[in-house]
């Protein structure tokens, strides 16, 4: 078996790394803050970072292939690459599904970071299938050692900018996605040879380097100018954070001022109400209930859904004077008009006759009962 002589454009194969390190940014960026964000506009989010991330890896690798020098002519199957095109946009959004509407683990961290390796692994190796009047011969150690870097790096790249969702955290994450992606390209193509093949396997319509050349030009001036547009946000000043520490539940009477009223008054939650995003006023909150992966959030005249899961709402209502009562419900006790016991459980009632209670669960009873005795009644049944 007679090798061929290769070479590759070292411009070609710095663009590539390019093209790689703006995908990473613009994918990771797109899915920032998601959990604030109506369901349409989340789920329509991850579906353009799926594009961008997966989209990315397989305009990297073409960019590189382009660079690639082999002394006779050679064809791309368009079925084949349009497959390894796919199958790595489906692989990223199968793991952006996986971070964001499940419980965010470490065990799903590295989940959903290993999906993206072998993405890139699929890509490239389904890429390379549809070479056309010549065939691509792998190494053993080449496929074994890129794969083992792959996983690898995009589960660091995952940790980093999903640990916390840090603008810092965010680029260090995109540094690390851009060097999973070019290391799995150019460690495979270190230990690969190509040999001529006399005929076209005719699976798919034949296209030219030229022609691949237009659609990879295409998808890549999409990723910048998505890039672009995505780097305007990182120039807004974000809002002054609410303080880390939480305060203590009020112990005052219903008729005595809080302590704090400006930030239970200033912090908003953002809600759907017909499709539309609203904030509420956590002061005309009542409580928040857990529904699922999310939240529902309770007024005086309605109930409306809330995309923050329960654990962060409690990080950010406790700030504001909010108690758990319960492992699912969190209750702003300005709102309580009544506290009632029966025997190990309790309940917190609010004013209108069509809003259910809160549940006091048995571990909370005794601290919800001291901090609501003084402000509401208290009534003791059974």
């Amino acid at each position: 078996m007679e090798f061929l002589n290769t070479s590759h454009s070292g411009f070609l194969v710095a663009m590539s790394c390019l093209v790689a390190l703006v995908a990473g940014f613009t994918g990771l960026s797109l899915t920032r803050d998601l959990a604030e964000k109506p369901m349409f506009q989340k789920k329509a989010s991850i579906a353009l970072a799926s594009v961008a991330l997966g989209g990315g890896i397989w305009a990297m690798h073409f960019v590189a292939m382009l660079g690639l020098q082999l002394p006779i002519l050679f064809y791309y199957d368009a079925a084949i690459t349009l497959v390894s095109a796919l199958s790595a946009i489906l692989l990223v959004g199968a793991a952006l599904i996986i971070l964001h509407f499940a419980n965010r683990t470490p065990v799903i961290i590295t989940l959903a970071g290993g999906i993206v390796g072998a993405g890139i692994l699929a890509m490239h190796y389904i890429g390379m299938a549809g070479l056309e009047l010549c065939r691509a011969v792998f190494s053993v150690s080449g496929v074994a050692f890129s794969s083992f870097v792959a996983v690898g790096l995009c589960i660091a790249a995952f940790w980093i900018a999903y640990g916390q969702r840090t603008n810092r955290n965010i680029l260090l994450g995109t540094l690390c996605f851009a060097i999973a992606v070019c290391a799995v390209h150019f460690l495979a193509m270190t230990g690969t040879n190509f040999v001529a093949v006399p005929s076209l396997a005719e699976f798919g319509p034949v296209m030219s380097n030229e022609t691949l050349a237009l659609g990879v030009i295409f998808f890549s001036f999409v990723i910048f100018g998505t890039c672009l547009w995505v780097s305007v946000t990182y120039l807004v000043v974000a809002p002054s954070a609410q303080p880390e520490a939480a305060t203590e539940p009020s112990h005052a009477s219903r008729s005595e001022p809080r302590s704090a009223p400006e930030a239970v008054v200033g912090l908003q939650i953002p809600c759907e109400r017909d499709g539309s995003k609203v904030f509420i006023r956590s002061a005309d909150v009542l409580f928040v209930r857990a529904d699922g992966h999310y939240t529902q959030v309770y007024t005086a005249d309605e109930h409306l859904f809330c995309a923050w899961p329960i654990t962060d709402a409690t990080k950010r209502l406790i700030t504001v004077g909010f108690m758990q009562t319960h492992r699912s419900y969190l209750v702003n006790p300005d709102r309580v008009v009544r506290f009632e016991r029966t025997k190990d459980k309790g309940r917190c009632i609010f004013g209108g006759a069509d809003l259910p209670p809160a549940p006091v669960s048995r571990s909370k009873l005794k601290i919800i009962q001291n901090a609501l005795a003084s402000q509401v009644g208290a009534v003791r049944a059974g």
